[in-house]
């Protein structure tokens, strides 16, 4: 029963998903973070029949296209990682001690610079987003909301929290190396689906992956002393916008070598 209750939990806790009330008792937290990539499934999914949708029906603009494209993860989610990138840039730009860097992630106030880099950030989303059209590099670019989800879990329990949060809950809370565990076969399944339809894509993927998160590691346990709920909905955002990028890159400069059947 436990089980169900951290599928609930992690659903209403990282989405506007309907689903039943859960109370939140420590012994069914955990396994919060193995279902966590649930949500990038059922967005990963809206996305595949938008895109349908877009393919079937004539006079879609390509800037409404793309422009639902991105407002989906956000609908879904209700934003909570946009907050989370926020915040984090907010702290990053303020370039002052550690310990004042932890209160800006508290504070509810947002900041010039988090407004910059959130629209550098959507700009920097949108451009390669734009150039999805083959079947087979939309269904990358839905398998993506899905592996940000299981790395960023991954990460959320395995690396140092810098402060007492939600996430050092879920973190204390977790059957930690059952979860580890799970997360990784996630990733590893995802990898897969990926490496099914385009290979090469899939391989510079998963370098990708690796490099942002070693950075990530590194940035915030220097700048925090460690992980916190806001670095790791930035994590999120930075993961599934670099993954995106090197896609479409990817795609571009391999083209037909980037496919296993024609």
């Amino acid at each position: 029963m436990s089980v169900i209750k951290s599928f609930f939990i992690a659903l209403s806790m990282y989405s506007k998903i309907p689903v039943p009330h859960t109370e939140w008792k420590e012994e069914d937290m955990k396994f919060v973070f193995v279902f966590f990539p649930f949500v990038g499934v059922v967005i990963g999914a809206i996305e595949l029949g938008w895109f349908y949708l877009c393919a079937q029906v004539e006079g879609i603009p390509d800037i409404c296209k793309v422009f639902i494209a991105a407002a989906i993860p956000i609908a879904i989610t209700g934003g909570i990682h946009v907050d989370g990138f926020m915040d984090t840039m907010d702290a990053f730009h303020s370039y002052r001690e550690r310990e004042k860097k932890l209160e800006i992630l508290k504070d509810p106030h947002i900041g010039a610079f988090s407004v910059i880099m959130l629209a550098l950030y959507g700009l920097c989303f949108l451009a390669p987003l734009s150039f999805l059209e083959d079947a087979r590099e939309v269904i990358i670019f839905c398998i993506i909301f899905v592996l940000s989800r299981c790395v960023s879990g991954f990460c959320a329990i395995s690396f140092k929290s810098a402060k007492e949060g939600t996430l050092n809950l879920f973190a204390k809370s977790s059957s930690v190396t059952a979860v580890k565990i799970i997360t990784i076969i996630e990733t590893l399944i995802c990898i897969a689906g990926m490496a099914f339809f385009m290979p090469v894509t899939a391989a510079f993927i998963a370098l990708t992956l690796v490099l942002t998160v070693v950075w990530y590691y590194f940035k915030t346990k220097k700048e925090f002393g460690g992980v916190t709920g806001d670095t790791a909905g930035y994590l999120l955002l930075i993961l599934e916008r670099n993954l995106l990028i090197v896609a479409v890159l990817v795609s571009f400069i391999f083209g037909k070598f980037n496919v296993i059947y024609m």
